[in-house]
């Protein structure tokens, strides 16, 4: 079995593989704070549960693949993989870890890990070119060439963000359940911001999409766009550019980058 950990912002999703199958997954909530140990009694609990898991931490676990958007939490799971899955193989993304997609921007360093292991399982699943937009706590637009390449994208506030500000900044506005409402023209004050939501982002994904596809091949039509985060469905009957969703791609990509640096663990 192979553990697959995607540490984004605000929430983490943690995925079983059983060879190319993902057999279970859970998310919880991303906080900074929490250290190693803690950690480690996390993941008793949640795998604890898993039929084909032992009762020992690490039982039935043959390898470990791991990406993080926050370095705190990268540095803690560090520490458990050592601490607690001594014997276990690890890949943690970052510089140096072989991936098999060419960076192609001004720094390579500095694209999240998140993004480069989204466009390795996009380019292996649905090949070049092709648009992943992410829904997460940013969303985010990463272009892959043709051959394959990551050649760069967008970042833009994500759902939950906007939610917040205007819940914030707005003196007779409040937070709301992120939710698809009656129609667009809202009938009170929860609806009315509902659709500014749901088809303000519906209406960016589609604009920021069609000019990037412009950029990226000859015949926009020959790009695939793939979706996917927690917050995809929301957006997913409304905007028109999408072909695929695909939720699980980050863990998939972070699946194949593991099989990639295996012989080297």
């Amino acid at each position: 079995m192979l553990l697959t950990i995607d540490v984004g912002n605000t929430q983490t999703v943690l995925g079983l593989f059983d060879g190319e199958d993902i057999v279970e997954h859970w998310r919880i909530s991303t906080d900074a704070r929490r250290t190693a140990d803690e950690l480690a009694v996390l993941l008793q609990g949640l795998m604890g549960m898993h039929p084909l898991l032992g009762d020992e931490l690490g039982d039935g676990i043959d390898g470990i693949a791991i990406c993080a958007t926050v370095p705190s939490v990268l540095h803690e799971l560090r520490e458990v993989t050592r601490r607690y899955y001594g014997d276990v193989p690890a890949v943690l993304v970052e510089p140096g870890v072989k991936t098999g997609v060419p960076i192609l921007t001004d720094n390579p360093k500095e694209v999240g890990a998140d993004r480069i292991v989204n466009s390795v399982a996009a380019v292996d699943m649905y090949g070049g070119p092709a648009i992943v937009v992410d829904f997460g706590t940013a969303t985010t637009f990463d272009a892959i060439s043709a051959r394959g390449e990551y050649v760069g994208g967008v970042i833009a506030p994500g759902i939950e963000i906007s939610v917040d500000a205007l819940g914030v900044k707005g003196a007779q506005l409040r937070k709301i359940e992120v939710a698809r409402p009656r129609s667009v023209i809202g009938k009170n004050t929860v609806e009315a911001m509902q659709a500014g939501i749901v088809y303000g982002f519906a209406g960016q994904v589609d604009g920021v999409v069609g000019r990037m596809a412009r950029e990226l091949a000859d015949d926009p039509d020959d790009v695939t766009v793939i979706a996917t985060g927690g917050l995809a469905p929301m957006v997913l009957g409304e905007a028109s550019v999408i072909d695929e969703h695909q939720p699980w791609l980050t863990l998939i990509g972070l699946r194949l980058v593991y099989e990639r640096n295996a012989s080297r663990l």
